[in-house]
C-alpha cells in the first residue's frame, strides 16, 4: 500500500510540474484546450465566440415597417419629379461676368466665369405634369438665353419658357421628353405649425438632396422678398441650388416651391421660405393660358394707419388704410377718391393693412366692377369703380 501511495504521490507531482511547465512557456495550448472542450459544457452556439463585444453575433435588422419609413417612402414618391436647372445668361456689359443670385439678394451662388463668358445659374425645378410642365422660381431662370435640365434618372433636355411672374418669384418651364414622373400637388392651406416636410433639390450642385424639417410659420409676408408673399417658413434646410425646388409633406406630396433663405453666410441658418402650391399652381395655370398674370389695380398708394396718424387727421377710432396718393386718370382718381381718405373695405372685404389692400385688389380681374368703401373725415362713402390691370413692376409699385 506504501509503495502505491508513493507512486501517485510521484505521477501528481510530475503531472503538477508538467502543467506548470506548459502555462509558464506555452500558453496558448491551455487556452486552445479550454476552447476545444467549451461545446460540452455550453447549450449554445453563440456561447463558443469569445466574449469581446466586436465578435459578437450579428443578429440580421427586422424589415422596416411603413411606420418607420414614412419619410423614405415621401423622398421615393417625390424626388424623381425634381429636376437640376442650368441657366445660361448673356455676359454682362463690360465684360465683367457676374454671380446671380439665388434666394435673398446679396447670396451669390453659381461658379466664377471668366471675363465677358456666359453666365451659369444653378437652381432646381419641379415636373408637375406628364406633358412636361415644370415649376421654379423666377430668378433661376430671369434673363436666361438656354435652360438645361436634368433629371434624377439622368436623362437632359433644353427646356422652353413659358413665361414668369416676377411679383410671386413663379416661372413655368416645358420640355419634351417621354415617360416623365410627376409629382402629386398637396393643399398648402392644410398645413399646421409642425407639420413634417421635406426639401429636394439641388444644393451647391452637389446633386439631388433631400433634407427634412417642420413647418415652422405660416403666412410670413413683408419680408422684402417679392411683391405678393404668403410664405410658408421651415427650417428644413434650403441652400443656395435648392431655389425652385419642392417643399413636400410626409406623404411626398408638393406643399411649396423653395424659393429664399435667411443667412448672413449664405448656407442655411434654419430659416428657409417657400412659395404655397396653391399660390404656383394659380401662377401656373394663368401663364399656360395667357401667357401672363393677370391682375387688378385700382391706382392708390396705401399707408399703414396708426393711431397717431389717426388722431392727427382727427379721423377718431377709424379702421383702414390710409390713401397717401392717388393715380391720376387711375380707377380710383376717375371714381372720386382722394388722397386723405381712408379705404375702409373692396367689395365685401374689410381692409385693415396695405398688404390686405395689394391682395385683394390683385385679385380682382381686370374690367370687373367693385364697390369700394371710403371714410372721408366724419363721413362713410362708397365708391364705384372699374378695376384696371397692374402693369408689370418696375422699382416701387402702386396698389
Amino acid at each position: 500500500m506504501k509503495r502505491l501511495w508513493l507512486i501517485f504521490a510521484q505521477a501528481v507531482t510530475v503531472a503538477l510540474a508538467v502543467v506548470f511547465v506548459v502555462a509558464t512557456l506555452k500558453p496558448q495550448w491551455l487556452q486552445a484546450a479550454r476552447w476545444r472542450e467549451a461545446p460540452s459544457s455550453l447549450s449554445s452556439p453563440s456561447a463558443l465566440q469569445p466574449a469581446h463585444p466586436l465578435a459578437a453575433p450579428v443578429t440580421p435588422a427586422p424589415a422596416a415597417s411603413a411606420m418607420r419609413a414614412g419619410f423614405a417612402q415621401a423622398a421615393r414618391a417625390a424626388a424623381p419629379a425634381v429636376v437640376s436647372i442650368t441657366a445660361s445668361k448673356a455676359a454682362r456689359a463690360g465684360g465683367r461676368a457676374r454671380e446671380p443670385l439665388f434666394g435673398f439678394p446679396g447670396f451669390p451662388w453659381g461658379p466664377r466665369q471668366p471675363r465677358g463668358a456666359p453666365q451659369l445659374g444653378l437652381g432646381s425645378g419641379v415636373i408637375i405634369s406628364a406633358d412636361g410642365v415644370l415649376l421654379t422660381n423666377n430668378h433661376v431662370v430671369e434673363g436666361a438665353s438656354d435652360i438645361e435640365v436634368q433629371l434624377s434618372d439622368g436623362r437632359q433636355a433644353r427646356a422652353t419658357l413659358v413665361g414668369t411672374d416676377p411679383e410671386t418669384d413663379v416661372a413655368v418651364l416645358k420640355i419634351d421628353l417621354p415617360d416623365l414622373p410627376v409629382i402629386a400637388l398637396g393643399d398648402a392651406t392644410s398645413l399646421a405649425v409642425g407639420d413634417a416636410v421635406l426639401a429636394i433639390g439641388n444644393p451647391f450642385n452637389v446633386g439631388q438632396t433631400v433634407t427634412s424639417g417642420i413647418v415652422s410659420a405660416l403666412g410670413r409676408s413683408q419680408l422684402g422678398i417679392n411683391t405678393f408673399e404668403n410664405f410658408i417658413q421651415t427650417d428644413a434646410a434650403i441652400n443656395p441650388g435648392n431655389s425652385g425646388g419642392a417643399l413636400v409633406d410626409a406623404d411626398g406630396r408638393l406643399v411649396g416651391i423653395n424659393t429664399a433663405i435667411f443667412s448672413r453666410s449664405g448656407g442655411s441658418l434654419g430659416i428657409g421660405f417657400a412659395i404655397p402650391v396653391d399660390v404656383a399652381r394659380q401662377v401656373a395655370a394663368a401663364l399656360l393660358k395667357d401667357g401672363v398674370v393677370a391682375r387688378g389695380w385700382i391706382g392708390v398708394q396705401p399707408r399703414e394707419l396708426t393711431p397717431e396718424l389717426a388722431e392727427a387727421l382727427k379721423l377718431g377710432e377709424a379702421r383702414g388704410v390710409l390713401i397717401s396718393g392717388v393715380v391720376a386718370d387711375a380707377p380710383a382718381a376717375n371714381a372720386g377718391i382722394k388722397p386723405g381718405d381712408v379705404l375702409t373695405r373692396i367689395g365685401t372685404h374689410a381692409i385693415d393693412t396695405p398688404a390686405e389692400l395689394l391682395a385683394s385688389v390683385a385679385a380682382l380681374k381686370p374690367q370687373s366692377q367693385v364697390e369700394v368703401g371710403v371714410q372721408r373725415g366724419g363721413k362713410t362713402l362708397a365708391f364705384r369703380l372699374t378695376v384696371a390691370q397692374r402693369r408689370p413692376p418696375l422699382r416701387a409699385q402702386d396698389d
